[in-house]
């Protein structure tokens, strides 16, 4: 059985999946469900010197096309909603009971995270996590909050801003990055009503979910590539082929947020279990053993000549390789047990690989 136990910063985890600052991590008793659900530390929702007042409605599915189909969602949440006074008196004492590791969250300034920083370690946090989304002043936060705490501090960064230069600038201030923040602004209509399905001014909301991976894949890359601390994946967490995704290109752990909003808390637990299971499928007994390895791929070696392979243990002859073949160049015919590529046709463009669902072709 792979092991997929982690650990960073000196907090360690059963595994690697964690909640993110956000609604499901709002307060101390969804931190304790989600601990329930299983997932490997807790990260609380953001705390400042004052209750967020939230725009209503503040949250929206993004769907695609077919009815039930969901990519994420669109946001103009903020900070948590609770006086922070309640959750040093309360709410993060509910969620140490749980035993894990318990990271508090805290914004904005440097003056705010150095009155509150004291406090929030006072209370019994085993690491606090300091969100840039809206003010940046990344590294005179980092310096701020360092000089007041002695627990690990974690710095989240943005997907606007360059994330290679910030993650370098903070390196000697922080004990780890974690990458990334909510992507935005993004705009939905509702269009029965032709009105904004937000309520924030614009009715412009922050982007999250699994449209957002690719971005946090490539901050997380950059990052990693540039850093020797730990660095703590975000955005779009929704499988086990996700954590191994991140693992890959660095990633030590990961936080989920709007899988938990879309599915529940026991998403955090499937994760995990779909985590260990691909690592036991795999041959691999621990994420350490993948840890990176995209990385070293990551030099325009990743080349296609056509045409692609197929193993036809794998194939099903599904159908959905030529349907997604814009050159003509795939055949399959399931009455006949036949597959073909012409090869003449194929221009290598790799979208049959990346459709098929049995992993049946790949770059030959």
């Amino acid at each position: 059985m792979a092991n997929i136990r982690t650990e960073f910063a000196g907090l360690r985890l059963k595994n690697p999946v964690m909640t993110a600052a956000g609604p499901a991590s709002r307060d101390g008793m969804t931190l304790l469900n989600a601990a329930a659900g299983g997932v490997g530390g807790l990260v609380a929702k953001t705390v400042s010197v004052r209750p967020a007042d939230v725009p209503r409605p503040n949250m929206a599915a993004l769907k695609e096309g077919r009815v039930g189909s969901r990519r994420g969602i669109l946001n103009a949440e903020l900070w948590s909603e609770l006086p922070v006074e309640q959750w040093l008196e309360k709410e993060y004492a509910i969620a140490l009971s749980s035993g894990l590791p318990l990271i508090a969250s805290v914004g904005y300034t440097p003056e705010e995270v150095s009155k509150l920083g004291p406090k929030l370690e006072k209370a019994g946090v085993h690491a606090i996590e300091f969100s840039t989304h809206y003010v940046g002043g990344h590294v005179e936060i980092a310096k701020a909050l360092r000089e007041v705490v002695d627990v690990p501090i974690f710095a989240k960064i943005s997907p606007k801003v360059d994330v290679v230069e910030v993650a370098k600038s903070l390196e000697t201030h922080v004990d780890g990055i974690v990458g990334i923040n909510t992507y935005g602004p993004c705009l939905r209509i509702d269009i029965e009503t032709g009105k904004p399905m937000l309520g924030s001014s614009d009715g412009f909301g922050w982007m999250s979910g699994t449209s957002l991976k690719p971005i946090a894949i490539r901050c997380i890359a950059d990052i990693a590539r540039a850093v020797k601390i730990p660095v703590i994946g975000v955005g779009g967490v929704s499988s086990g082929a996700d954590v191994i995704e991140f693992t890959m290109v660095g990633a030590q752990a990961v936080q989920v947020c709007t899988a938990a909003i879309l599915e529940g808390s026991t998403v955090y637990g499937r994760i995990a279990q779909e985590t260990t299971a691909w690592l036991n499928n795999h041959g691999y007994d621990s994420l350490d053993d993948i840890r990176g390895i995209a990385l070293r791929h990551m030099d325009g070696s990743a080349k296609l000549i056509p045409p692609p392979a197929v193993d036809m243990e794998k194939c099903t002859l599904c159908g959905l390789c030529p349907k997604s073949c814009v050159y003509g160049a795939i055949t399959v015919d399931k009455k006949r047990n036949l597959f073909e590529i012409d090869k003449d046709l194929c221009e290598a463009c790799g979208m049959c690989i990346s459709v098929c669902p049995y992993h049946a072709l790949n770059a030959a």
